[in-house]
């Protein structure tokens, strides 16, 4: 047998399991091979790498060393096994920490923007008047300052009749330049208005039914329109004329979202399907269903990474999307109706969601869950959601105005000019303006 703790005896040269070795010198002091006088002080240690022990001779049948491969394979299996849960653990953390990083260049980009704008605004306003040295606001002020964040916003200054049958049921802004506003109304008319000239510059008719959702390229001079007539076409506004009809539904569109490159476009429909769909081709390439829900979908956003989007189904569920693996990646229960409008902050970190339940839910993306539940009055129809380019507020569009400011979630503006439902509410660049559109046939600002 190979010894577990091998040493020699300078006796007789001879090699010896310590252990053994030492019990036979305590009993008779004297090298086992020679018979002369030996101590455990004179053993001197052998230093060998670990000795692999010999199989017994029962491990040497072949029924014995199958069941020695296998469990040798086994335990080969379960490391692979381990080792592919630490790297899929890794590959998460790695991939929050980028969206983290993402999210931190967009805001940052955002406050540089904002930082430059206001600098310039300075400038400008120098010559004019004396500057007034700025003072600190104490904290014990902030909560009134939040409390009178009403003092903002001035009512509205006019309204413009945009639909010729009421009345107007989608609204979007051009994200470069909010003086480009962007109506779809129930008598199937795209309009698309300028704010500053206070004129409409097209009216592109096409669509056979109302039009249900609007969007404005940032880009391009180019507008998108979706309605229950199950097409989604795109407009040229210099040209007056539709440059594309994409049928990716045969059912009615419900939501409509520009994917971030502009290329693409996200539809959902009450045929329980969503689709993506290149703007250029008019090609949809890719469309997918929830095989398990069997539930018409009601509306779509993207997330702004563009890497995942949400849609909201008639059974009260919001689901969220990876759009590379066109899988459905969680779901958020809790409202009781329909759900009809979604968005994401612009941080990305927050959903917020309206139901045919009156009642706003906020939902924290990074922990799956939500954080916040706002009651609104019974009967309350929640229409419309967004949120502005800043992350500070949140407007809801519905039986009224409500705005909110995000963090603290309370309601700081309440408008009610509408006569009729409020269909679509939006922010002009920096907060400077809120938009809004009604079943009134109205167009209306509230200027900051």
């Amino acid at each position: 047998l190979v010894p577990e703790h091998p040493c020699v005896s300078p006796v007789s040269n001879q090699v010896f399991e310590r252990r053994l070795i030492e019990k036979y010198i305590a009993e008779n002091g004297v090298d086992p091979i020679n018979g002369q006088p030996l101590s455990e002080e004179q053993l001197i240690d052998i230093k060998v790498s670990h000795p692999i022990r010999p199989k017994a001779p029962s491990a040497t049948s072949i029924p014995a060393i199958l069941k020695s491969l296998q469990d040798e394979w086994d335990a080969v299996m379960l490391h692979s096994f381990t080792l592919r849960q630490q790297l899929q653990t890794t590959r998460q953390e790695l991939s929050h920490a980028l969206y983290q990083h993402d999210a931190a260049c967009r805001v940052i980009a955002r406050l540089t923007k904002e930082v430059t704008a206001a600098r310039e605004a300075l400038a400008t306003l120098k010559p004019q008047a004396g500057l007034i040295a700025p003072q600190a606001t104490p904290a014990s002020q902030t909560a009134a300052v939040v409390s009178n964040a009403s003092r903002l916003f001035i009512a509205w200054q006019w309204s413009q009749n945009l639909a010729s049958i009421p009345g107007i049921i989608s609204l979007d802004l051009c994200p470069t330049d909010t003086n480009k506003v962007l109506t779809g109304g129930a008598d199937k008319n795209v309009v698309v208005f300028d704010r500053r000239e206070e004129q409409i510059v097209a009216t592109l008719k096409g669509h056979t039914k109302k039009v249900s959702s609007v969007i404005y390229h940032p880009a391009q001079s180019v507008v998108f329109s979706a309605s229950p007539d199950s097409t989604i076409r795109v407009w040229s506004v210099t040209g007056g004329n539709c440059v594309q009809v994409i049928r990716a539904h045969e059912a009615s569109v419900t939501g409509l979202s520009l994917h971030a490159t502009g290329d693409y476009l996200l539809s959902s429909s009450e045929d329980q399907y969503w689709a993506f769909s290149d703007i250029q081709t008019g090609r949809v390439l890719t469309k997918v269903t929830d095989e398990t829900a069997g539930c018409a979908l009601t509306c779509a956003q993207f997330h702004p990474d563009g890497l995942i989007f949400g849609t909201g189904t008639a059974d009260s569920q919001i689901k969220i999307w990876d759009l590379k693996e066109r899988t459905n990646v969680a779901n958020f229960p809790g409202h009781s109706g329909p759900v009809t409008s979604i968005a994401f902050s612009e941080n990305g970190y927050y959903l917020a969601t309206g139901a045919q339940d009156s009642s706003l839910k906020l939902w924290d993306l990074r922990k799956l869950k939500n954080f916040k539940t706002i009651t609104l009055d019974n009967n309350y129809e929640v229409k419309s959601l967004v949120f502005d380019q800043s992350g500070t507020y949140l407007a809801v569009g519905g039986s009224d105005i409500r705005v909110y400011i995000c963090k603290q979630w309370s309601e700081v503006l309440n408008f009610s000019d509408h006569s009729g439902l409020v269909t679509g509410v939006a922010f002009g660049e920096h907060a400077q303006f809120l938009a809004s559109t009604g079943m009134d046939r109205s167009l209306k600002f509230y200027s900051l």
